[in-house]
């Protein structure tokens, strides 16, 4: 049961890590709002199994660590979401 609230969290997330991500990418990116929040909810998800490994998800105060983990990890999933969308179609 973990996994799926862990998953739905960073969905959640998304809606934030995502455009925040997108926000601090160099340049535009040519990706939807719903990829960018898809992205951002990838990012939020691997960010926490990082913080989770790292020990440093579960502390007695706000968790920065792992948003700062979740926001790097988001802004890497958004930047290969963005290039892999901006790659010339061939005819």
């Amino acid at each position: 049961m973990y996994w799926v609230w862990m998953l739905i969290v960073s969905l959640i997330a998304g809606i934030i890590f995502g455009p925040l991500a997108r926000a601090v990418l160099p340049g535009k990116q040519n990706i939807s709002l719903g990829w960018t929040i898809l992205g951002g909810g990838i990012g939020a998800f691997l960010g926490g199994l990082i913080a989770k490994l790292l020990g440093v998800k579960d502390t007695s105060g706000p968790d920065w660590i792992q948003y700062l983990i979740q926001i790097i990890c988001a802004a890497i999933v958004v930047a290969i979401i963005s290039a892999r969308n901006s790659k010339p179609k061939s005819a």
